[in-house]
């Protein structure tokens, strides 16, 4: 228990910082996309005795540029692109899965095994997080200056270009930290959800940096505890908390759905008045 619970802070910190980013650029299906499409990467590089982030940053890389070709090379909309690009390379890791012979259950990349964490794990969960964790922050404000007006970062000698790929690259590796925790079909979860609650609890990135991965990390432990007692999946209960957490600030935060619905009552009665 003490060892998931410090993957799951680790993993939940790590998505959530990265997750403002997302929630701003408009990233969450491509964030959905990547983290599919590295399960064949994550096979791959089981097979080959090679490190899971290696083929995990390979295949997310792979999975953009192919929805990119699709998109630009034909009529199909960027949507139904990432749609076909990320089923089809998660169908093939799917299929990997069942014909790679394993001492180990590899459906636990699917689902995750967060009670199942050793030693050798929280290292690799530890380094490769606190790498993501480092870069992110090292390079928050070019990455923000990114996702709010790229033309501007590049008036001023940046490259929007690879700002994106670096952060593409960062969301495979963010996708890898979380495998172990919550599998591939809830990574995604972790991705957007404390972003998207940040989003609407202030207009101030700054803040948003520091309320997701608070709201993140404590459902971690919340969900975790939740699970223990009541003997259900300890990945999936983390992610519900986090939902139970958004829905209020959706309704109730200052920047929420009744909050927009009052304020435009009191313009309507000024106007009227």
């Amino acid at each position: 228990m003490v060892r998931a619970l410090a993957a799951m802070v680790i993993a939940a910190a790590v998505c959530a910082v990265l997750s403002c980013w997302l929630v701003l650029i408009g990233w969450s299906l491509m964030g959905d996309a990547v983290s599919h499409a590295v399960l064949p990467g994550v096979v791959l590089a089981y097979v080959l005795g090679a490190p899971f982030a290696l083929g995990a940053v390979v295949f997310g890389f792979l999975a953009v540029a192919l929805i990119g070709v699709i998109r630009d090379t034909s009529r199909i909309k960027e949507d139904a692109a990432i749609g076909t690009v990320f089923t089809t390379l998660f169908a093939l890791g799917l299929v990997l899965i069942s014909v790679t012979p394993s001492q180990t259950d590899l459906n636990h990349i699917v689902f995750g095994n967060l009670l199942g964490v050793g030693r050798a794990d929280l290292g690799q969960i530890a380094v490769l997080g606190a790498v993501a964790l480092t870069a992110l922050l090292l390079k928050r404000r070019d990455f923000t200056l990114y996702a709010f007006d790229p033309v501007h970062a590049h008036a001023i000698g940046l490259d929007p270009r690879l700002l994106g790929a670096a952060l593409l690259g960062l969301l495979a590796l963010t996708c890898v930290v979380a495998l172990q925790v919550v599998g591939v079909v809830l990574v995604v979860a972790m991705l957007i959800i404390p972003g998207a609650t940040a989003h609407l609890l202030t207009d101030r990135f700054g803040w948003m940096l520091v309320i997701a991965p608070a709201v993140s990390v404590g459902a971690a432990a919340v969900g975790l505890y939740l699970s223990y007692h009541l003997d259900t999946a300890s990945g999936a209960m983390v992610v519900l908390v986090q939902g139970a957490v958004f829905l209020p600030a959706y309704l109730f935060g200052p920047h929420g759905a009744l909050a927009g619905r009052i304020a435009a009552g009191r313009r309507r009665a000024r106007t009227c008045g």
